[in-house]
């Protein structure tokens, strides 16, 4: 596992700052850290003082108390830590997609996640007008997970918007 995937497995369930200390200066790497969810990027050598400014400068920034690492649905337990999802202690399996865009919706309980920031997170920047991409998971991810897929609860569409997770 290297640094990115790391990062991007802990977007999926944490909103902690996140600041990477690297040797690798170059544009492409911090790009990439940056785009899978990092807070700031700093390479060797740095200055202490700065690595602290910058750690309190995130630590500002970033807004504790909306992070979720385990959400009910009925019958249906989802563990972003564990990457676990059960229904009634039954494990259920979820694409590496369908798990990018529950991460996604299960860490901003309540509000509306737009389609485009969904696009742009799961498939990449790329693709953030293919909305039929999006509308198929959904529907995927209601027959697994609602217990009424046809009149859903928790996962619902915003017609036009995006999607919201209600727990």
């Amino acid at each position: 596992m290297d640094g990115l995937q790391v990062i991007e497995g802990m977007r999926g369930w944490s909103t902690a700052p996140i600041l990477v200390l690297s040797g690798r200066a170059g544009s492409a790497e911090k790009i990439a850290a940056l785009d899978a969810g990092a807070d700031d990027y700093v390479t060797k050598p740095f200055d202490i003082g700065e690595l602290l400014a910058r750690a309190r400068a995130a630590a500002r920034r970033s807004n504790p108390g909306t992070e979720i690492a385990i959400a009910e649905m009925g019958p249906v337990h989802i563990d972003l830590v564990a990457k676990e999802v059960t229904r009634d202690g039954a494990q259920i399996r979820l694409t590496p997609r369908e798990w990018q865009i529950m991460e996604m919706l299960l860490r901003h309980p309540g509000k509306l996640v737009s389609q485009r920031d969904l696009l742009h997170r799961v498939w990449g920047p790329g693709y953030d007008t293919e909305t039929h991409y999006l509308r198929q998971y959904m529907v995927q991810l209601r027959r697994k997970l609602e217990v009424d897929p046809s009149r859903p609860v928790h996962l619902l569409t915003e017609p036009g918007m995006g999607y919201r997770f209600r727990p």
